[in-house]
């Protein structure tokens, strides 16, 4: 096995986005020092950073001198170019390895290597081309989703066909680019699992957490999730499967569809620490993002037991176009900290935890920041960090 990469060592972040920023922040107290590469300066991730390198990730004379100069290369998104990977690896540890990229970066793979592993999906197909759209939707029925098979999140890349008739419409507007064509499922709550996996192969999880959604993007998060502990068990064992067939070193989260049936069925992964994981940061002894940093460095794993019960809502660049009391509409193009937001209105509530990304500009849909509230029940948790976030709105 690799020598423990000890604290005081420097960590590789290969993306800057807020993941990495959230790692870095976790990784310091430890002693660590951080570097990130991505394409674009004054980052996340880089505010925080030692050393921002800011250089395309094909750039691979780049990316080698990147890495030489670190110990232990990790990623905070998983579409980072398989090439981009296998240079890191000629000169530090890349932890979780290219497969698991490789796995999560297509939606059909990712599908078929669920199936493979007997792990339960709704029914899928592969699309190359309209005329299997069409014998898909044959074999699968309406209502079905076409989705990209790669380059596809919070909604983006997929397009529900409610008839056969709507076949052409849906195939042209994916770019007629390669697909999967995914039956309906009418599903009861989605689900996610977030996990950890050392270099010595313990594991240790965050147990189920319960999501909600708003225009396909993550709205609010709460956990531990009510629900029949052979369920939770299930979906727990579910995601170790994953991890263990993947020779996964790190945190991966598993996204699940739960029916009217108390049926889990796998809907998709992501080899990294996940936003439904945020409310770890205050809810568990060990955040996610310690976690991260514990396992891609050979650390042993830390405690993952809830403090309380907790909630997260995300907040969205929409806020700061929103219309507040006695002010007038935000531009949206000023910095988390200079207008926006009545950010007073919510620190002041103490079971609030506000966490901002230090993003430049704020867009619809953009990810800017997100409210943790702990409570002695889940659903109090819930209340509390919807109220808080409906004080921004004002």
């Amino acid at each position: 096995m690799q020598d423990v990469i000890v604290p005081g060592s420097t960590i590789g972040i290969l993306g800057s986005g807020q993941l990495g920023r959230m790692l870095a922040l976790a990784a310091r107290p430890l002693g660590y020092r951080i570097h990130v590469f991505s394409p674009e300066q004054n980052t996340p991730a880089g505010q925080v950073a030692n050393v921002e390198v800011c250089a395309a990730y094909d750039d691979l004379d780049a990316v080698r001198a990147f890495a030489r100069g670190v110990d232990v290369v990790t990623y905070e998104f998983e579409n980072v170019p398989a090439a981009t990977a296998v240079a890191c690896q000629e000169f530090a540890p890349l932890h979780p390895g290219p497969q698991a990229l490789h796995m999560a970066q297509n939606r059909l793979r990712e599908k078929t290597f669920f199936a493979a592993n007997g792990l339960p999906t709704v029914p899928f197909t592969a699309v190359q081309s309209l005329a299997d759209l069409h014998n898909g939707i044959v074999e699968i029925g309406c209502p079905a989703v076409l989705k990209t098979a790669v380059s596809g999140y919070d909604g983006k890349g997929q397009i529900k066909i409610m008839h056969p008739d709507e076949a052409a419409a849906a195939w042209l507007s994916t770019g007629q680019v390669d697909c999967i064509l995914e039956g309906w499922v009418a599903f009861e709550r989605e689900l996610s699992v977030v996990a950890a996996r050392g270099r010595d192969g313990r594991f240790a999880h965050y147990g189920v957490i319960e999501n909600s959604h708003a225009n396909h993007i993550l709205d609010v998060s709460k956990a531990p999730a009510n629900l029949a502990p052979a369920v939770a068990a299930q979906a727990v064992e579910m995601v170790q499967t994953v991890m263990e067939a993947l020779d996964v070193v790190g945190v991966l989260c598993v996204e699940f569809f739960l029916t009217g049936g108390s049926q889990l069925l796998l809907n998709e992964m992501a080899p990294r620490p996940h936003n439904s994981g945020h409310l770890t940061i205050e809810a568990c002894v060990t955040s996610q993002f310690e976690q991260q940093c514990r396992a891609v460095c050979g650390l042993p794993l830390g405690d993952t037991r809830y403090r309380q019960p907790a909630a997260m809502a995300n907040l969205l660049g929409d806020l700061w176009f929103s219309q507040r009391k006695g002010a007038k509409k935000q531009s949206g193009q000023s910095e988390e900290g200079r207008g926006g937001p009545d950010w007073t209105a919510v620190l002041r509530l103490p079971h609030i935890k506000v966490h901002l990304y230090g993003k430049r500009e704020a867009r619809n849909g953009r990810k800017m920041g997100h409210l943790t509230a702990l409570a002695d029940s889940v659903e109090e948790a819930e209340k509390l960090v919807r109220e808080a976030r409906a004080l921004l709105g004002k």
